[in-house]
């Protein structure tokens, strides 16, 4: 006899990232199971990493989930909590959240109505749990229903859709306290090999390194089969070297064992004069996301927008009050850090980005597990 316990469940593109969404009362209240089911539903762990028995897919873009419920605080309409899935071993990240599947939270909590937004434009205040930040979605509203057909086009997008903007209100510091957790703005990062390399380490969006390409034998513009397994493995190094450069992990080992989403690394070159400011690829363990992803994307307007960064010097000099664009592996991206004053100076108050989203399907996931 079959046994399965029947998840309700929307399948969301949200940016370049695709993930399932569920609310947080579809799932059983011992939130101990969660884990557990939702590997299952995703299909994790595939020592193939193509996670054909689930809904996930071995890219890094498409292995998430979001769980949504009605926010308990007053300044937010949804609360919203977000795991990443690793594809070949069973384990979820939860101390991050994705920048590009933020645009589709207000889609699906219309769709279940968490809101009632009223016609025209309306402003959906999102709360990140993962992180304890604030997202504001600001969409189109129609006959009652959010819009999301258009002739709005993201690089790395193949169809439009309609503009949905995001501002990811006070982004820094959401894991480890400070924008700048080494309190340098340049780190010089110590390989077990002996070598060295430059890399701003950041705490903004997530906690991400940046460090110069042509220091890891590369230019830039790689895509996945244009990395050379020692480029990578020195990427990998860096990648745990700056874990404990930021406080993430007490050595490099436990950063491959308990923080291996944390920070992610980023490698830049500078872009072209008069289109963009930077080239960017950004890793998600051992691969290249395939666009870039939208909290890299924030760290990544942070830096650039802080005078002596290694990103602002690449970028030719500090870019502030204008947008930010550079080149990621399906095109180009643009966006923009808005900067305050408080009483220690200068701050940045928020990250604004447009992006698109849609529902690919609604229904029911079966997970093969004992009834509750």
């Amino acid at each position: 006899m079959n046994s399965c316990y029947r998840l309700p469940a929307t399948l969301m593109r949200g940016g370049t990232s695709k993930g399932l969404f569920v609310r947080a009362d579809a799932l059983p209240e011992d939130t101990e199971r969660w884990e557990a089911m939702l590997l299952r539903a995703i299909g994790s762990p595939d020592p193939n990493r193509l996670l054909l028995d689930g809904l996930g897919h071995g890219r890094p873009g498409s292995s998430k989930v979001v769980i949504l419920s009605p926010s308990r605080r007053e300044d937010c309409d949804v609360d919203c909590l977000f795991a990443h899935v690793a594809p070949d071993v069973p384990r979820i990240d939860w101390s991050g959240h994705c920048g590009n599947l933020s645009a589709a939270i207000p889609l699906f909590a219309a769709m279940e109505n968490m809101i009632q937004p009223q016609d025209g434009v309306a402003t959906v205040s999102i709360w990140q749990a993962n992180v304890g930040k604030r997202i504001l979605a600001e969409l189109e509203i129609f006959n009652g229903e959010p819009v999301w057909q258009g002739d709005f086009l993201i690089d790395g997008i193949t169809f439009p859709g309609a503009p949905i903007r995001l501002r990811f209100l006070d982004p820094a510091g959401s894991r480890c306290g400070e924008l700048y957790p080494s309190g340098r703005l340049i780190e010089e990062l110590m390989l077990p090999d002996g070598s060295r390399v430059e890399a701003t380490l950041i705490d903004a969006g997530n906690p991400t390194a940046f460090v110069q390409a042509k220091d890891f034998g590369l230019s830039g513009h790689e895509t996945q089969l244009d990395i050379p397994r020692q480029s990578l493995q020195r990427l990998a190094l860096a990648r745990a070297s700056a874990a404990v450069a930021m406080g993430l992990a007490k050595d490099i080992f436990e950063a491959d064992r308990e923080s291996p989403a944390s920070p992610r690394i980023s490698i830049l070159a500078p872009g072209i004069e008069g289109e963009t400011h930077l080239h960017a690829r950004i890793l998600s363990g051992h691969r290249l996301h395939d666009a870039f992803s939208g909290t890299g994307a924030i760290a990544l307007a942070c830096a650039c927008a802080t005078e002596g960064t290694l990103p602002a010097r690449l970028a030719g000099g500090a870019v502030r009050g204008q947008a930010l664009t550079f080149s990621h592996g399906k095109g180009l991206q643009t966006l923009e850090a808005v900067l305050g004053l408080d009483t220690m100076g200068w701050k940045i108050d928020e990250v604004v980005m447009t992006r698109t989203a849609r529902p690919l399907m609604r229904g029911e996931v079966y997970i093969p597990m004992e009834p509750l």
